[in-house]
């Protein structure tokens, strides 16, 4: 009787130290949450307060034809349009073909902005002497091509005048890093298909940009490459990998949910651009109705919409999520 007695106040003791245990965690959580939430507050009360009626009045104005009212300036009349200004946008080639255009720009930017970012970042993050220095200068673009500086580059490209240099006839200025001409002699025993040479010269052509736009990808990528613990490549190191198989095997694997975040953020800041032709061209428009530019800022926001969905679908089947049980 005894002995079952003492059993049963030891279960009773673990239970209590296990809800103890528990309660403690739950309210650690809790606090966690707690914090977290008051961290985005600002930002949520901005979006209540200030973005959502506005986007509620600009899908609105999108459906209707908006005039002043003739005896209260202050006030708008709306009529309902229907889908007659998204129409309207449909049949503008102007507004097709720099959203096709702005598609183009992103199928090529958005790779070699990936996969220049994580060459960077994994050089950046070995022991190297003056390791430091070396990501400031990657970093400095970001800083420079914020405020005045982004308006001056953005006007300056375009107006044309983005450094190209003065064109010598050929089709580029003659700045150019590489022709395409020079390519397809460097190619001409590879059987490469004349495409793929094009997106090599416009990818040298435009390294400033790429190095320029690539700054806050570095430093996310190297954010995850700095959570890998050195263990594992000291485990790798000991089963006589190579650093080809370790960054394959290993860090690839590792920092993919990064990946999936930087091609999320790339394909934003190239959609969100200001050089971007189809937002140049949202922003600019000059048609009779403004309606119709509010009806293609929609159907470009749908775009994006989808566009990130599908790319985040597509590298969700890779994306490995470490568990930390």
């Amino acid at each position: 009787m005894t002995k079952d007695i003492n059993v049963a106040s030891n279960a009773s003791g673990s239970g209590a130290f296990f809800k103890k245990l528990f309660r403690r965690r739950a309210s650690l959580d809790a606090k966690k949450a707690r914090s977290g939430y008051m961290f985005v507050a600002p930002f949520i009360l901005g979006v209540l307060l200030i973005y959502l009626p506005i986007l509620i009045d600009s899908v609105w104005f999108s459906f209707s034809n908006v005039e002043f009212n003739p005896s209260d300036p202050s006030t708008l009349i709306l009529t309902n349009a229907g889908f007659e200004h998204y129409k309207s946008a449909l049949n503008n080639q102007s507004f097709i073909t720099a959203l096709l255009s702005g598609l183009q720009q992103l199928v090529f930017e958005v790779p070699a902005i990936i996969v220049f970012s994580l060459f960077i970042a994994v050089v950046l993050n070995q022991k190297m002497l003056g390791r430091a220095m070396f990501r400031a200068i990657f970093f400095v673009p970001v800083i420079i091509s914020t405020g005045i500086m982004e308006s001056i580059n953005d006007a300056d490209m375009m107006s044309g005048n983005s450094g190209e240099g003065i064109d010598d006839g050929t089709g580029g200025g003659a700045s150019d890093i590489v022709s395409v001409l020079d390519v397809q002699v460097l190619f001409s025993g590879m059987k490469i298909g004349g495409g793929l040479v094009g997106y090599v010269v416009d990818l040298v052509n435009n390294v400033y940009n790429i190095i320029n736009y690539s700054g806050v990808q570095m430093l996310i990528f190297l954010a995850g490459l700095q959570s890998i613990s050195p263990a594992i490549y000291e485990a790798c190191r000991i089963d006589g990998a190579s650093g080809w198989e370790t960054f394959w095997k290993v860090t690839f694997p590792m920092i993919s949910p990064m990946i999936l975040v930087n091609a999320v953020y790339t394909i934003i800041d190239s959609f969100t651009r200001t050089t971007n032709p189809a937002m140049y061209f949202i922003n600019n428009y000059n048609g009779p109705n403004e309606e119709v530019s509010i009806a293609m800022a929609w159907m470009y926001f749908i775009i994006v919409i989808i566009i990130i969905a599908v790319v985040g679908a597509i590298a969700s089947s890779f994306v490995f999520y470490q568990r930390r049980d």
